[in-house]
């Protein structure tokens, strides 16, 4: 787990903090006491974790596009971060083939424009930046990717992410070579995590969105691929993993300037169709889903995952939830939204029992998980209790 003395009074700048996972990201900053500014255009739907949570308390928010490198330069000079979280982009495979160049120009170029600005921004000393799993070339492998195999991506997002690494890794041998660490003292690295779930995303075209939307209007949900494999995992599991790297880059400079990958274990890849099974199941109001018949799909990669080997043996990550752990809290939270729960609150409690539990497991060298076996089973809802204050 992360060490919350380490975060408490540093200066951390986010990109995309108005986003699923950034406001996620930008909550847990806050709880640890860090120092926080964050860069993003406006948040990308209605509703939206980062209106509903209120995460522009405690923090400063600026309104900006990562493609606008003066304005980029200008605020991150000013602010002086220790520690740049890069998480900006365009997140979404279907919407990349409607709008390709707008994908490849926030996610290669304002990747490039975020290492451009950290060139000019002398009090930075490390550097987390995200991209996805869905950067490695797809051979429909039934083994997970590591950390060295082949760049690649069949659609315009997975290709600009690809094209982010490579970018990072222009910038990370070119003007922050390792060999020249204690001239430059800044540390890189770039992480990859993908089919991250968790209350408060309202993101088009990802399955637990679309389940949970159609729920919420008591329609079924229409699923495209039922049979789809994907390692699924809660947005809090690889936050945590960004957190331990940027603390080792800080700490340990070189030694971590890589890449990483974030990833559940064996026993989260599942089905969509047991995803969607499993949501129905936890709201226990006799919904149902059905397989989509339209004809006119993108194409979707049938099998992924990751080996997260190294990023278990050098930065001592595990996976804290199982699968049905993962999808009870999602449940909780969207139940306090509809009940009209005070969202901030409620998250923050979430992040503090993700940090107690994680403690809880890692004392006990195991994963914690909820039995299978009931399936109306879910964690009631309680007050938070707050860590960091």
């Amino acid at each position: 787990m992360i060490t919350p003395n380490f975060w408490h009074g540093k200066r951390v700048f986010v990109t995309g903090h108005t986003g699923f996972k950034g406001s996620w990201l930008s909550l847990w900053l806050q709880l640890l006491g860090s120092e926080v500014l964050g860069f993003s255009l406006q948040p990308p739907t209605q509703p939206n974790l980062f209106d509903l949570a209120q995460v522009n308390q405690g923090m400063q928010s600026v309104t900006g596009d990562i493609r606008n490198l003066e304005f980029l330069k200008q605020i991150m000079s000013d602010f002086q971060p220790e520690i740049v979280i890069h998480m900006a982009a365009q997140p979404l495979v279907r919407r990349s083939y409607a709008f390709p160049l707008e994908t490849l120009s926030t996610n290669v170029i304002g990747t490039a424009n975020v290492m451009e600005a950290i060139r000019y921004t002398d009090s930075v000393r490390a550097v987390v930046d995200i991209t996805s799993d869905k950067c490695y070339e797809n051979r429909e492998w039934v083994w997970g990717y590591r950390e060295d195999d082949r760049l690649g991506g069949y659609d315009p997002y997975s290709s600009s992410k690809a094209c982010a690494e490579l970018v990072v890794a222009t910038y990370r041998n070119s003007f922050f070579n390792p060999s020249d660490y204690l001239n430059h003292g800044v540390a890189i690295a770039t992480t990859r995590a993908g089919n991250v779930i968790g209350g408060g995303d309202w993101a088009e075209d990802r399955l637990v969105p679309d389940i949970l939307k159609s729920i919420l209007r008591r329609e079924p949900a229409h699923i495209r691929n039922p049979y789809a494999t994907r390692p699924w995992q809660h947005v809090l599991e690889p936050l945590n993993g960004y957190l331990m790297l940027a603390e080792r880059l800080y700490n340990d400079g070189i030694a971590f300037a890589d890449s990483w990958n974030f990833g559940p274990d064996q026993a989260n890849v599942e089905t969509v169709g047991w995803i969607a099974d499993r949501l129905y199941s936890l709201w226990g109001e006799g919904l149902y889903w059905e397989k989509d018949s339209a004809s006119t799909h993108v194409h979707e990669n049938t099998y992924l995952k990751l080996d997260c080997s190294k990023a278990k043996a050098k930065l001592d990550w595990h996976p804290k939830l199982d699968l049905d752990a993962t999808l009870s809290w999602i449940v909780e939270w969207t139940k306090a939204f509809q009940a009209g729960v005070d969202m901030r609150q409620f998250t923050e409690s979430q992040i503090n029992r993700f940090m107690v539990y994680g403690l809880s497991a890692a004392s006990q060298g195991s994963t914690l998980n909820f039995a299978r076996s009931n399936s109306n089973s879910s964690i009631a809802i309680s007050d938070p209790v707050l860590l960091y204050e």
